[in-house]
């Protein structure tokens, strides 16, 4: 699974056209994270999502927006979830 997480976050972070730092960070927030929590499987492309969040904050001039990340997923994950989870995320790390 991480495999595809992360060629799949390669073309997010292309796509937005991030720093490359933005993709280091993010891979390793979310390898510090799933060291220290289970993530089921239906939840590994939102903490991927949320992990290039984080990143961008902390990294870019301008990050995304939430509602970019909700439409880069397909709808597949509501505002509401991804905010969600970056507060679970900040308190594990």
């Amino acid at each position: 699974m991480r495999r595809t997480l992360i060629d799949w976050l390669v073309d997010v972070h292309l796509k937005y056209k991030l720093l490359p730092e933005t993709l280091f960070i993010c891979i390793n927030l979310i390898d510090r994270f799933s060291a220290r929590s289970l993530i089921k499987r239906k939840d590994y492309q939102l903490v991927g999502v949320t992990c290039m969040l984080i990143a961008a904050k902390y990294e870019e001039i301008y990050p995304p927006y939430v509602e970019n990340f909700v439409y880069i997923t397909d709808h597949a994950y509501k505002r509401e979830q991804i905010i969600e989870k970056e507060r679970e995320i900040l308190k594990e790390l």
